[in-house]
C-alpha cells in the first residue's frame, strides 16, 4: 500500500490535518489540510474551492490541486443536498476527458465527513479576470482573448452535448478557467449537469434545472416563473444562450442585467443566491432576465465582429434559431 502526504507548514500541521480515504482507491489514505489553512480560490452555492499545494517527490514537483468542499455550514444538513451534488459532480467529471474540460484527480472523504473533490488547478477564473479588468478600467477584453474563450468553451460544450449527452446547466464566467495568458480555456463545475435524451437533444424528464438566474435562457426563466415544465422544452440550446452571455461579460465586464439592480442588493459572499432571491423584488431586473442585454460601446480600432456575431446568434429568444456549439465554430473561424 502506498501513502501520499500533503503537508501544510509545521505550525499548522498538528491541528489542521485530516485523514481520509480516496473513493477511487479504497484504503489509499491521503492527508488534506483543514479549510482554514488553505487558500480559498473561489466559492459557489454551498461550496468553496481551495488551493492545495502538493509536496515534491523523488522524481520532481507535483502539480497543485483545486479542492472543492461543501461549505462548513451545510455539512450537517439532514438532507445533505450539497454533499450529494458534489458526489454526483465527481461521478460525471471522472468520466469526462477533453482538453477544454477541467481534469478530475480524486474524491476523498475526510474524517469529519466532508467530501472533497480534487481537480486540476488553473491559473485564473474568467470571472476574477473580468473583475480585475473592471477595477483597472481597462475596457473590453481584446478580440484575441475573447476568441480563445469562445472557441475553447464551444469545443467543450460540443463534446458534452454530442458525445456525453450532457447539458452543463450553469454556463457563466465563474465556471470558465483560464490557463496562462489566455493560452487555454477550460470549463468546470458540473454539479448541476443534466442528461440529454440524444445528441444535441432535450433534457431528460424529472430533472430540475438549477443554473444561475442572470445567465438563464428565456425558456428556463419561463419555468422559474410558472413552476411548470410540462409545456416548456429545455434542450442543450439553453447552454448556448448562457454561453452567449458569457461572451457578453467579456465585452461589458458586468453580470448580465446587474445594472438594473439597486445598489447594495448583491452580497459578494452569496453571489449565486443574491441574483435569485434578494433581486426578486426588482421588477426591471426580473423583466430583463432571459433577454439579450444591449451591447456596450466597443473600441472601433479593434475587430469584434466575430465575437458580436456569436453573441447575437446564441442569444436568440427562440432556441431553434440558436446555433449548436459546433456550429458556432464557423462563426469564430469563417
Amino acid at each position: 500500500m502506498s501513502f501520499n502526504s500533503f503537508k501544510t507548514p509545521l505550525k499548522n500541521r498538528i491541528h489542521s490535518l485530516q485523514n481520509g480515504e480516496s473513493a477511487e482507491s479504497p484504503g489509499r489514505k491521503i492527508v488534506i489540510p483543514s479549510s482554514p489553512s488553505l487558500e480559498r480560490l473561489g466559492y459557489g452555492t454551498g461550496v468553496s474551492v481551495y488551493l492545495m499545494e502538493r509536496g515534491p517527490t523523488s522524481s520532481g514537483y507535483r502539480s497543485p490541486w483545486a479542492i472543492k468542499k461543501v461549505a462548513k455550514r451545510f455539512v450537517n444538513q439532514e438532507n445533505q443536498d450539497f454533499s450529494k451534488r458534489l458526489l454526483e459532480e465527481a461521478e460525471i467529471l471522472k468520466k469526462l476527458e477533453h482538453p477544454h474540460i477541467i481534469g478530475y484527480r480524486t474524491l476523498t472523504k475526510a474524517l469529519d465527513g466532508t467530501w472533497c473533490l480534487a481537480m486540476e488547478k488553473a491559473e485564473n477564473c474568467l470571472m476574477e479576470l473580468i473583475e480585475q479588468r473592471l477595477d483597472s478600467q481597462a475596457g473590453p477584453f481584446p478580440p484575441k482573448q475573447i476568441h480563445c474563450v469562445g472557441v475553447d468553451i464551444a469545443k467543450a460544450l460540443d463534446y458534452l452535448h454530442s458525445e456525453k449527452l450532457l447539458m452543463h446547466g450553469d454556463m457563466k464566467s465563474g465556471n470558465v478557467l483560464i490557463f496562462g495568458d489566455f493560452a487555454l480555456a477550460k470549463l468546470c463545475d458540473f454539479g448541476v449537469a443534466m442528461a440529454l435524451n440524444e445528441a444535441h437533444g432535450q433534457v431528460l424528464p424529472d430533472q430540475f434545472y438549477v443554473g444561475t438566474q442572470a445567465w438563464s435562457a428565456p425558456e428556463v426563466i419561463k419555468i422559474d416563473e410558472t413552476f411548470e415544465n410540462d409545456e416548456v422544452v429545455i434542450t442543450c440550446k439553453a447552454d448556448m444562450f448562457s454561453y452567449g452571455l458569457t461572451i457578453w461579460e467579456m465585452f461589458s465586464l458586468c453580470v448580465p442585467h446587474a445594472d438594473l439592480l439597486q445598489d447594495g442588493e448583491d452580497d459578494e459572499e452569496e453571489f449565486d443566491e443574491s441574483y435569485s432571491t434578494s433581486a426578486s423584488e426588482d421588477f426591471a431586473y426580473q423583466e430583463a432576465l432571459g433577454t439579450r442585454p444591449p451591447l456596450p460601446d466597443l473600441p472601433k480600432a479593434l475587430d469584434y465582429s466575430a465575437a458580436v456575431a456569436v453573441f447575437i446568434a446564441t442569444t436568440e429568444e427562440n432556441p431553434e434559431k440558436r446555433p449548436l456549439a459546433r456550429e458556432v465554430m464557423s462563426i469564430w473561424n469563417p
